[in-house]
């Protein structure tokens, strides 16, 4: 058995897939991902089946898997054309919508139709931070992040972020951090899909 075989029998991309890796083993994956397109289809044969799996109890699974998942090997893909990588600003309280308009007009940066709760595309990704245009159709679930700092900056549409018992209404323009240890959710409140600039930033 090779070394690509093994890591793949490791384990670690299931657990990758159902979001249970730490942010050092996160990297790891995104790193071997980029590298080895076996492991890459891996990552997509194990999305699919715990999607077949979800459909057939009654939890839904998390809506933001998938799109991520996906998200990663569009960017490998693309950068294995050719394209070369780029390094976002990072997202703070002074952070414009103007800050990033070299990624937002791109003609490749668009919404597909076909599109169904989220879509993403990453546009940097750094040991640092990992950065996307995101699409949100109605909301994000619940979760809680341990090991990564995650921001938003409002650019399309408006949606209420829910972080522990404060709801924040937010419109274009707008940036919020979420903190650790604390569950959030995101509602989207306008007529058309929110879009964002989503940044998760190792803690």
């Amino acid at each position: 058995m090779n070394e690509i075989d093994k890591y793949i029998n490791s384990g670690i991309l299931e657990m990758y897939v159902l979001g249970m890796t730490s942010l050092e083993e996160t990297k790891e994956v995104n790193e071997m991902a980029t590298l080895h397109e076996q492991v890459r289809n891996e990552i997509e044969e194990i999305s699919k089946t715990l999607q077949i799996s979800s459909a057939n109890t009654d939890k839904k699974p998390n809506p933001s898997i998938k799109p991520f998942i996906l998200a990663v090997i569009d960017y490998t893909e693309r950068l294995k054309a050719g394209e070369e990588p780029t390094s976002p600003p990072l997202l703070n309280s002074d952070s414009k919508i103007v800050d990033f308009k070299e990624w937002i007009n791109r003609e490749d940066m668009v919404l597909p139709d076909d599109f169904e709760d989220m879509y993403a595309k990453i546009i940097g990704f750094t040991p640092q931070a990992t950065t996307a245009i995101a699409w949100i159709k109605k909301m994000t679930p619940f979760e809680i992040h341990h090991n990564e700092l995650e921001r938003f900056l409002i650019i399309e549409g408006s949606c209420d972020i829910s972080i522990g018992e404060e709801v924040y209404h937010m419109v274009a323009g707008d940036f919020i951090a979420i903190p650790l240890y604390v569950g959030h959710s995101l509602e989207v409140t306008s007529d058309i899909p929110c879009k964002v600039i989503l940044q998760r930033v190792a803690a």
